[in-house]
């Protein structure tokens, strides 16, 4: 078994069991599976600097692995100095090993490497199972290299799952090895 799949091989293998243990569900497809993650990161600074998109296409795609595509604009508003159409941000979709993968990195990897860092909070589920991961800055992935950032920028990470509620997601992740605070 190669060490890129082992997410998916520990939720078929274990994880998959235990949430139908523990939660008693009748058929086998009501079992919480995740679908997929989604990178957003919005880029107000690309009105007046278009190097920033620039540089934030590369740094996702350096993370997730996958080219990231642009958000626009949907109109004009004069306050922000933005214009109908113009590109403001970013978003990665992942899905299937890409999505195991970047989940095994965020869980072992990225997530440590936050400084006094004491789990992620569990209320952030939108109640339908759904986990949502506000990220303050990118250095902590291990493909980004300090020396080579022009900026400090966050990242809004979605995890989607089948989970019917918050509690059958929170189990789903928890699972998964997701550091949950207490």
């Amino acid at each position: 078994m190669d060490n890129n799949s082992s997410l998916k091989h520990t939720y078929e293998e274990k994880i998959f069991k235990a949430m139908l243990q523990e939660f008693k569900y009748r058929n086998i497809h009501q079992v919480p599976k995740l679908v997929k993650i989604t990178l957003n990161r919005g880029i107000g600074e690309a009105a007046q600097n278009n190097k920033a998109i620039d540089k934030s296409i590369e740094e996702l795609a350096y993370i997730t692995g996958q080219k990231p595509i642009i958000t626009n604009t949907r109109k004009s508003i004069a306050g922000f100095k933005i214009r109908d159409n113009m590109p403001i941000g970013l978003k990665v979709t992942l899905r299937k090993e890409k999505m195991y993968n970047f989940l095994n990195k965020l869980i072992n990897l990225s997530l440590p490497r936050i400084k006094d860092f004491r789990g992620v909070s569990s209320k952030q589920f939108d109640g339908r199972g759904n986990y949502n991961l506000g990220l303050r800055e990118q250095i902590i992935f291990p493909e980004i290299h300090y020396e080579q950032i022009d900026k400090i920028r966050g990242m809004n990470i979605t995890i989607v799952t089948t989970a019917r509620n918050d509690k059958e997601g929170l189990a789903l992740l928890k699972k998964f090895g997701m550091p949950f605070k207490e």
